[in-house]
Parts: C-alpha cells; structure tokens; sequence
C-alpha cells in the first residue's frame, strides 16, 4: 500500500507550510496503515523545513525504520531538503540526493527517482545539465500525467543554475523550454512561475 502523489498534492501548500502541517497530521491520524503513516510523516519534516524548524524535522525522520523502498527514499529526500534550506554545507544535501537518486533508480520509483534528480540540479548547480538531461530521459518512458510535469520543474532548475551563474542566453533557454513544457504538462502555477522566470531574464538584459 502507498500513498497516492494526488494525496500528497491535496495535502501540500508549498506557500502555507503551517497549513499543510496541519492537514498532514490530520492525515496520519486517519490513515490506518502504518506504512502509510511512515511516508505521510515524510512530509512532515519537510512541511517543518520549510517553517525552519529543522531539528524537529530532523528527528521525524530520525524516528522513521526505513524498512520500505518508497519510505527510505523518501526520507532521504526529505534529509536532503533540510539541509538544503537550513544553509548546511551543500555537501550534506548532496550526499543525500544521490542517495535518493540512486535508491529510487534501483527500486524503479520513477516519481521519486525524477524527485531527486531535480534536487541534484539545485545542490549541484555545476551539473544541472547532467541532472536536467538524466531526469528528461528518465520521463521519455513515462505517460503518467502528474510524473510528466517533472518536465517543467527540471528546465527551470536549469534555468535558474544557469541564470545564477550570470548566462543570460543559457538561462533564457531553459525557461523557454520550461515554458513549453508548462503549457503541455504543467498547471497554472507552473506556467506563472516559468512567466515570471523569463521576465526576471529579460529585466536582467538577456
């Protein structure tokens, strides 16, 4: 038994980390299998992350038996993310990204496997393309129309390492091809956010 993504995606507010905080909890309160509850409680270490609270979503995950493949990706993931945004040293994310990529390839959870190659792209913006490109050729397989706007995520990552990096043209690009991909797979916040992307790019002059 797994959680469903379109679970996760009711439960999930990126920008109300409080509220899906609640929700979740409410969640594993009313999910009777224990597995489940073990991947729901994933998520609340990540919802904690991005409250900065990352010792108590440290210790969620602290607490978790990884004894299935899908909870011990996850808890890899959600390891790397705190470290990501509590300002660690980018090598401890790293470390953990790769563990999830590595883990989620082995056991062909390709949700997952797409998850962490995104994450590599940003703790390791030196190799976007390499991550970007491994994950587009992970999708060519996919028909799942929720995995397929991983699509949109992967070519703004790239956009954004390459942005960063002061390629103007480079970073214009892949917000271009992040823009179509939003258009073909992604929602309404997906394509706002590819938008304002590429007017960032032309505000700086590319």
């Amino acid at each position: 038994m797994i959680v469903e993504q379109s679970t996760l995606d009711a439960l999930w507010d990126v920008d109300d980390p409080v509220g899906s905080e609640a929700r979740l909890r409410q969640a594993i309160v009313d999910e009777p299998s224990p597995l489940c509850r073990r991947e729901l409680r994933t998520q609340l270490a990540r919802a904690f992350g991005l409250q900065g609270r990352f010792s108590e979503g440290h210790a969620i995950l602290d607490a978790l038996d990884p004894d299935d493949p899908r909870v011990m990706v996850r808890v890899a993931l959600e390891r790397g993310r705190l470290h990501q945004s509590s300002g660690s040293p980018l090598e401890a994310a790293r470390h953990f990204a790769r563990a999830a990529e590595r883990s989620a390839d082995d056991c062909d959870l390709v949700f997952l496997h797409v998850d962490a190659l995104h994450m590599l792209a940003i703790a390791e913006p030196d190799r976007a393309p390499e991550w970007t490109a491994r994950g587009i050729t992970v999708l060519a397989a996919v028909t799942d129309a929720r995995t397929l706007r991983w699509h949109v995520d992967l070519r703004a990552d790239l956009g954004r390492a390459r942005l960063d990096a002061g390629d103007l043209a480079g970073a214009r690009g892949a917000f271009e091809a992040a823009a179509e991909a939003a258009e073909r797979y992604g929602t309404e916040e997906q394509r706002r956010a590819v938008g304002e992307a590429l007017a960032e790019v032309a505000a700086a002059g590319g």
